[in-house]
């Protein structure tokens, strides 16, 4: 069985801590899934409009629903996050290279990251993080298993950082679980009523420390690949179950049996 190294990590880390444990138990319920960004009409649009009008973030339209160009960029990909089959969350990513420069941060800060990418760095952009308001009290920690695609992705697309262009308050959180350092001054982004700061962690940073610290970020080659090469066809969102339990479990025994024991 083939172990990959992050994977490997986290067993080596010995047994997951109480927060993650709860975690990886609710990943078993959680299920994502890509979706068809020519359905306007899809429920994560009315989401994002949902939790942004709440908030006062953005004007109300009367078809109810946050989209913008970028929906449909070519290196983009939104998805929806599902706790027993209900949606609970979405989340937007882009694929930033120096082919492919569309993405919300690409838009707010070209000067900072046009650089950057003229050098061959490469980025995952996550972007439009919206949650349903009775599931973000239910579920305290649901922004762990919504940016649990980010982290995936920075591993699938072997990107060298992570973005996260938010609320400069939101930035203590990111630094907290991804190591994330601020790379722009405080901005504005189109459409929001909020200003947003740009922040970045090296994919190396996620896969090191943070794989051995939060286990629930781990997936499978085939939980990613399911998630970021197939092929969406209109009205068909394929739900892809959570491997995090997998890859850890599996790695673990591998462990175990290169030892002769079990670990801990």
């Amino acid at each position: 069985m083939l172990i990959d190294s992050d994977s490997a990590a986290a067993a080596r880390a010995g047994a997951p801590s109480r927060f993650s444990g709860t975690l990886l138990d609710i990943l078993d319920r959680v299920s994502y899934a890509r979706i068809d960004p020519t359905v306007i009409d899809d429920p994560i649009y009315k989401l994002r409009y949902k939790a942004y009008t709440r908030e006062g973030f953005m004007d109300h339209n009367p078809e109810e629903i946050c989209i913008d160009d970028l929906d449909r960029a070519p290196n983009g990909m939104s998805f929806g996050i599902y706790i027993d089959g209900r949606l609970v969350s979405s989340i937007r990513l882009h694929h930033l290279t120096a082919m492919h420069r569309f993405s919300p941060s690409m838009k707010v800060c070209p000067d900072v990251l046009g650089p950057m990418l003229d050098q061959g760095t490469t980025f995952i952009d996550p972007s439009r993080f919206t949650a349903d308001h009775e599931a973000s009290l239910a579920y305290p920690a649901l922004p762990f298993l919504t940016l649990r695609i980010a982290a995936m992705a920075s591993v699938h697309f072997n990107a060298d950082l992570c973005l996260a262009l938010v609320r400069p308050e939101h930035g203590p959180f990111y630094k907290r679980v991804f190591g994330s350092e601020r790379l722009a001054d405080v901005r504005t982004y189109p459409g929001l009523h909020f200003p947003v700061a740009l922040f970045g962690a090296t994919v190396e940073s996620i896969r090191g420390r943070v794989a051995q610290r939060f286990p629930f970020f781990l997936s499978t080659e085939l939980e990613r690949r399911q998630l970021f090469s197939q092929q969406v066809t209109q009205g068909t969102n394929q739900r892809i179950s959570a491997s995090a339990r997998t890859a850890y479990n599996n790695a673990l025994a591998a462990l175990e049996h290169a030892a002769g024991a079990p670990l801990g």
